[in-house]
Order: structure tokens, then C-alpha cells, then sequence
């Protein structure tokens, strides 16, 4: 892939961008100009980008524009692989007990590493200059989304029944990047739900995490297990209403039950729309890799406890 080039902007002497091109002034300092308040007028050299975050401040993003910047392949092809190798942990028969320590030695020194990037600007600039490909440009001052992808692994292995934790992570692993890849490439064409979440992207997140579930409870868990664990798992194949309900309405708990192809059924929509759900939520502007696996976490556990 040939490496592009960020188009050169005429500047007025003050750094501000001429709507015109016809500036008082057409001198260049070769320094990126800080945004500017005012609402721009006109195409922009940003229009090229539908990220979030800013273009120009890692090195890599302006020379991989559309492959790093635009469509975050690196990230989104890391963030994938993650949901994979929980699968492949799960077929080896590995506990997610044994993982959390795992999860916990490797977000101290990341966590670490990033504290001190943000104290010391040559460890910022190495920082960037190696993991650059791997990050939105809005973490070049904030912080890591990887300590935030760490830190709800380990809630939800560590808090949550094995099938809940699995599933969580999963979640968070597919279903965002599917909100994001097609949020980006259509959510143009559909409503907004808030800032930076459109109708395209929601939709997305909830078919995947439908698929999703389907995919570990209808087909991997009954082929390749049972493992030492996946007793304790809360979905064991049938949904029921409460006793409380059950007795309210004067029918008896069997009548109430579904088993087979229609339990896995509601149990995939449920966890469709419980990915979705927790994809679009803001909740004090936490980083969505803490928030969508532990609100996935909860909604799958809280539906689970009442129904099964």
C-alpha cells in the first residue's frame, strides 16, 4: 500500500485557515495550527477522516491516513483477535480463574508505562512512535484504551460466572468493532442516537452479539465441551419466569419454561440487544472498552439470575 500524503493548507499570519485560500498572508511555519473555535467553513482536509480523534499528532496517522487513521485496521484487527483467543483459551479447557492474574500482571506495567508517558515527553514520543498504529489520536494525551480493554476483562472473568465473563468479553471484542466499522461507513445515512453513535453502528453491534451468542452457547459450548467450570455456567439450555410471577398468575414454573431452540433464541436476542445497549450508552464519558464488557457483564447476569 503507497503511503499518503496530508494535502498542504494555506494559513493566514495568525495560523488560522483562509475559507478562500486569499489569506493576508500565505507563510507557512510547517507547525500544525491548534484548533480553532470557530465552525469551519467549506471542504477541510479533516473531512478526509471520520474518526474522532484529531489527524497530526502521531506520525503514522498522517502517512496512513486511510488505513490507520480513517478505518483503524491495526486496532480493529487487535481488538478482533482478542474475542479469538478467548475462544481458544475456552477449547483448551483454560479457567478464567487462571487468567484474571494474567489480565492484572499485564495491566500494572501498561498502566504504569502510560503514567509515565504523560509525565516525560521523550517516553511519550517513543511511546507513540512504536504502538502509534495502535492508538486513536485522541489517547496521545489521554489514556490507553488498552488499560481500559484490561481492566474490564478482569471484572468480568474475575466477578461474573465463566459463560458470563466469556461472553462479555466477546461481546466487547466483535461488537464493537462491527459498531464501529459500519457505524463509520453508513451511520451517515441513518439516524443519530447521540454524538459519535448512529442506527448503523447499534444495529450492527446487535446482530453481532445476537451471532455471537448463538455461536458459544448453540454451537462451541455443546461440540467442543463440557469442560471442568461449564457447570456453573447460568445458561444451562431453558429460560423460565420467576416462582413470584409464576404464582401471581396461577400457573406452575413448567409451563412457563422453553428449552432447546427457543431458550437459545431469547437468550441471543437478549444478548444482542445488550451489546448494542451498552455500546451506545455514555456513562460519565468512561472509555466504552471498560463500559461494554461490565454493562454486558451485568445485563447478561441480571437477565439470567431472574430467568433461569
Amino acid at each position: 500500500m503507497s503511503k499518503d500524503t496530508i494535502p498542504e493548507e494555506q494559513t493566514t499570519s495568525n495560523g488560522s485557515l483562509s475559507s478562500n485560500g486569499k489569506g493576508k498572508s500565505t507563510t507557512s511555519n510547517g507547525h500544525l495550527a491548534p484548533p480553532q473555535p470557530t465552525t469551519p467553513v467549506g471542504w477541510s482536509w479533516r473531512d478526509f477522516s471520520r474518526s474522532p480523534s484529531p489527524l497530526g499528532l502521531i506520525p503514522i496517522h498522517r502517512h496512513w491516513r486511510t488505513f490507520v487513521h480513517k478505518h483503524e485496521v491495526p486496532r480493529k484487527v487487535l481488538h478482533v483477535s482478542i474475542g479469538f483467543f478467548v475462544i481458544w483459551l475456552y477449547v483448551t479447557g483454560t479457567q478464567t480463574t487462571s487468567v484474571t492474574p494474567w489480565l492484572m500482571s499485564a495491566l500494572i506495567p501498561i498502566a504504569a508505562t502510560d503514567w509515565l508517558r504523560h509525565r516525560y515527553a521523550s517516553v511519550n514520543r517513543l511511546y507513540v512512535k512504536v504502538l502509534g498504529a495502535l492508538m486513536r489520536e485522541s489517547e496521545y494525551s489521554g489514556w490507553n484504551g488498552v488499560i481500559f480493554y484490561l481492566l474490564g476483562a478482569w471484572i468480568v472473568l474475575y466477578g461474573f460466572p465463566k459463560d458470563v465473563g466469556i461472553m462479555s468479553v466477546l461481546l466487547l471484542s466483535w461488537c464493537d468493532t462491527a459498531a464501529s466499522t459500519f457505524g463509520r461507513l453508513w451511520g451517515r445515512y441513518t439516524p443519530r442516537l447521540r454524538r459519535g453513535k448512529s442506527l448503523a453502528g447499534s444495529t450492527a453491534a446487535f446482530l453481532v452479539g445476537v451471532g455471537t451468542s448463538y455461536f458459544f452457547y448453540g454451537w462451541l459450548v455443546p461440540t467442543v465441551g463440557p469442560f471442568p467450570g461449564d457447570e456453573n455456567f447460568l445458561f444451562k439450555g431453558f429460560l423460565s419466569l420467576p416462582k413470584t410471577i409464576c404464582e401471581a398468575v396461577g400457573v406452575s414454573k413448567e409451563q412457563t419454561t422453553i428449552s432447546g431452540a427457543l431458550a437459545l433464541g431469547v437468550m441471543s436476542v437478549w444478548s444482542g440487544f445488550v451489546a448494542s445497549a451498552s455500546e451506545v450508552v455514555d456513562i460519565f464519558g468512561w472509555d466504552d472498552n471498560l463500559t461494554i464488557p461490565v454493562l454486558s457483564g451485568f445485563g447478561i447476569w441480571g437477565f439470567l439470575k431472574i430467568f433461569s
